[in-house]
């Protein structure tokens, strides 16, 4: 893509050479593994018809590791024309542009990439920088390799302006719903641009840098792409956190010998495996800089065992839990590190067993234990999987096979248009995505389903039969010839749902990053005996989200849900396996409440409760949105909490700015700011027990201050003694004060004592202290306090 610079001596740089020093000898894919003088064999010259050019050679080996039987007649082609097209442009280092994509193709390969893949990275760039048109690599080399070519080819700038960018990813995101392949692509052309990013400007680095950390590295880890993963959060790490970096890189360089105990570990390990006679190879694996740095922030003091752990890899999946029992008969076990993601795996495909072990001598050693079919998928993740479509690699080669008029009916329309312009625009794609090949949350790739492609992919012997495994899950068949990828998993079916919804780029790229902030996904069952399924949501997600998920606009009437049986309001947080039946009006003039918003965590769901109060504005009380002006650039405010929320963000872009729910900041308390992933503010008041937890992490604080509203929300809790009419002479109370009830909820009594909380809306947030006191004043309570609910630490691994 962007011609980026190289710097041998940029603190990127390092940290891929560092990153690459502390990895030799562990099974972990070595993508650096080419120095830069084979590539630039590429500006030899043009190789006989007979043989490969030399540029490519190394592409080819690697190519032929994972595919021996591999036409390569295809990938000379390809190079020739990239070549060609490319000649006598250069990288900001001088490089000829060709190396760009070659490094890229050359990731690709040894991730093992199948020959289309391979082929559409070569000329990933042709259309996009030069006089090639997408028409001509139709005509070259099928509809397969054009439509991975367009997937990636950004938008013009000259027509989107300061759009380009969202809707370059919006483009490339639908385009990656009917073939992953797309945006394999991309997070490879973006490695090898973050490692050749050295002598850009300061201000430019950091900004690429926080796209790839909010966005690639999100979507690389949902993917299940660990190689492109690990080495992308140690470029962002030495970009944005360089004396982090620094002081990790120090304390590594420091500890010279620290392997040393892992293979002492080790060594034990493989004795006993022996002993038992299980076939298994026992590897050390260094923590990267990243993980070192967070395993740092958890335990302190780092010991020998806390830089690296082991990888125990097999043959079959029984022969895993062989491992793990002679593990934990031989040595001690550390039972709060154990997980199984072979019985229960990550919504990635992640297949693994962890656990920890003590060994005699006292050190404390993390095991991770897998097939070797496991690791390859941990490692490459979708890339792993060859080609998602029916018609195997074979179908994706042009020139007469028997498949080219089945592959032409299932590529999407061709444009008619030549040149750069005959490339797709968002707003094409996105049109062209049927309803079937987005897939409703009634046809997501459930997380069961995929458990049992994943597991029966694992006992495959090749990338083609993990392929065939896939494609066995039960996904809706293709519409009108629109290519439907049944690798899909059921996360990205739901952003090109709501993405839809989304028009406006800067919605659509807040709300892309806050999605992808969300790490977990989880499955609830439908029982509402009609359409009888799963769907899946985020990790917190609530029923207003489930009620979006199943119902689409329809859930503007739903009035409440039953949750495993009983009833529960719409703001009850789902849990993996939970049962959910909705409850819908059967009037067509109910509508959501602002109130909503507060539970709403999918993009889906706010942009669609959103849009229907701004519609009926005679529905909101109090209003969603102020008429005052508009924020100056760099300040952002929200109003969900009905007080105004303004961040000081100088040089950025806007993002939303919201209280956090574990402490409830109202007017006039003394609050703090802390970025979170996606690039969203959370304040908290200044005692919150998260404000020290953040700071302890290294997380930077953000200014933030009120707005002019005197209107906020709060949570209360009222602890009393039980008595007859205690619930009513609570709400007379608040009611008198002028609060309004947003919610309530009594807990069952313990020991003649009785908890209540309720969450109010003030019109007037100087009132809280006499709408506690008037509360403390009803008979039988005894204590009235702000909520203040534990936040959970955040994410490490």
């Amino acid at each position: 893509m962007s011609a980026e610079a190289t710097n041998p001596v940029s603190a990127a740089e390092a940290a891929v050479t560092d990153a690459t020093a502390r990895r030799r000898g562990r099974a972990r894919i070595d993508l650096r593994r080419i120095g830069r003088a084979a590539l630039l064999g590429a500006t030899a010259g043009p190789a006989p018809r007979d043989r490969l050019p030399d540029a490519i050679s190394h592409v080819a080996e690697a190519h032929r590791a994972h595919h021996p039987e591999a036409d390569l007649t295809v990938l000379r082609r390809a190079y020739v024309l990239a070549e060609s097209s490319h000649r006598g442009q250069f990288r900001k280092s001088g490089e000829p542009y060709i190396t760009h994509p070659l490094a890229v193709t050359l990731i690709l390969a040894e991730l093992g990439a199948e020959t289309t893949t391979l082929t559409a990275s070569l000329l990933h760039d042709t259309v996009e920088d030069t006089d090639v048109t997408l028409d001509q690599v139709r005509r070259e080399f099928g509809d397969e390799v054009a439509y991975l070519v367009d997937g990636v080819t950004k938008v013009e700038k000259i027509d989107y302006g300061a759009a380009a960018e969202p809707e370059t990813f919006r483009k490339m995101l639908v385009a990656t719903g009917n073939d992953v392949r797309v945006m394999s692509i991309k997070l490879a052309d973006r490695l090898h641009n973050m490692r050749t990013l050295g002598v850009m400007r300061p201000e430019k680095q950091a900004r690429i840098a926080k796209v790839t950390r909010d966005v690639l590295i999100p979507l690389a880890e949902r993917l299940g792409v660990q190689a492109l993963k690990t080495e992308l959060e140690d470029l962002v790490f030495a970009i944005l956190h360089p004396e982090e970096y620094e002081t990790t890189r120090a304390l590594i360089a420091g500890n010279p010998h620290a392997g040393d105990a892992l293979a002492a570990v080790a060594e034990q390990v493989s004795a006993v495996l022996r002993e038992a006679d299980i076939g298994a190879e026992v590897l050390v694996r260094p923590r990267h800089f990243v993980s070192v740095h967070r395993v740092r922030l958890k335990r302190g003091e780092l010991r020998g065992c806390d830089f690296g752990r082991l990888l125990v890899l097999v043959s079959e999946d029984a022969d895993c839990y062989a491992v793990l029992g002679e593990l934990h008969t031989c040595f001690t076990p550390v039972i709060s590190e154990f997980k199984d993601f072979i019985a229960a795996p990550k919504f990635n495909l992640y297949q693994s067993l962890h656990t920890a072990v003590a060994a005699p001598d006292g050190a404390v050693a993390e095991v991770l234990i897998r097939t070797h079919r496991m690791h390859t998928v941990a490692e490459a993740g979708v890339v792993a999987l060859g080609n998602p479509h029916v018609g195997q690699e074979a179908t994706a080669q042009p020139g007469g096979t028997p498949d080219a008029e089945a592959r032409a009916a299932a590529a999407p329309p061709a444009s008619g248009n030549t040149g750069r312009q005959g490339a797709t625009t968002p707003r094409d794609v996105a049109a062209r995505a049927t309803p079937a090949a987005r897939a409703t949350p009634a046809g997501h790739v459930t997380p069961a389903a995929r458990t049992a492609a994943a597991a029966s992919a694992t006992s495959a012997a090749s990338a083609t039969s993990a392929t065939s495994a896939a494609a066995t899950v039960d996904t809706p068949a293709a519409e009108d010839g629109e290519r439907v990828d049944p690798t899909r998993p059921g996360w990205l079916s739901r952003l090109l749902d709501w993405q839809q919804a989304a028009p406006d780029p800067d919605t659509f790229w807040t709300s892309l990053r806050a999605d992808l902030a969300e790490d977990d996904e989880i499955t609830v069952f439908r029982a509402d005996g009609i359409a009888p399924g799963t769907i899946s949501l985020p990790a917190g997600a609530s029923c207003v989200d489930a009620a979006y998920a199943q119902h689409g606009e329809a859930a503007h009437a739903c009035l409440g849900a039953r949750v495993n049986g009983r009833l529960a309001p719409l703001s009850t947080v789902l849990g993996d396996g939970d049962t959910v039946q909705l409850l819908l009006a059967q009037d067509t003039v109910s509508g959501p409440s602002p109130e909503w918003l507060d539970h709403a965590r999918t993009p889906a769901a706010r942009i669609a409760i959103t849009g229907w109060l701004q519609a009926h504005p005679e529905s909101t009380a109090p209003p969603v949105a102020t008429t005052g002006p508009r924020p100056q650039s760099g300040v952002t405010a929200d109003h969900r909490s009905g007080a105004e929320l303004h961040a000081d963000l100088e040089g950025e872009h806007r993002a939303s700015v919201r209280p956090a729910g574990c402490c409830t900041p109202v007017p006039p308390d003394k609050i703090t700011g802390f970025r979170v992933r996606g690039g969203s503010v959370t304040v908290h008041r200044n005692g919150c027990a998260a404000v020290d937890t953040m700071r302890r992490l290294g997380r930077e604080p953000v200014a933030v201050r009120w707005g002019d509203t005197a209107q906020g929300r709060v949570t209360l809790v009222a602890e009393s003694f039980g008595r007859p009419g205690l619930l009513a002479d609570l709400t007379e109370a608040i009611a008198v004060a002028g609060a309004a009830v947003v919610s309530a909820t009594v807990e069952p009594p313990s020991e003649q004592r009785v908890r209540h909380t309720y969450t109010l809306h003030l019109p007037d947030v100087a009132r809280l202290a006499a709408l506690m006191r008037a509360m403390r004043d009803v008979p039988g309570v005894y204590d009235v306090s702000r909520a203040r609910h534990r936040s959970p630490e955040p994410r490490r691994a």
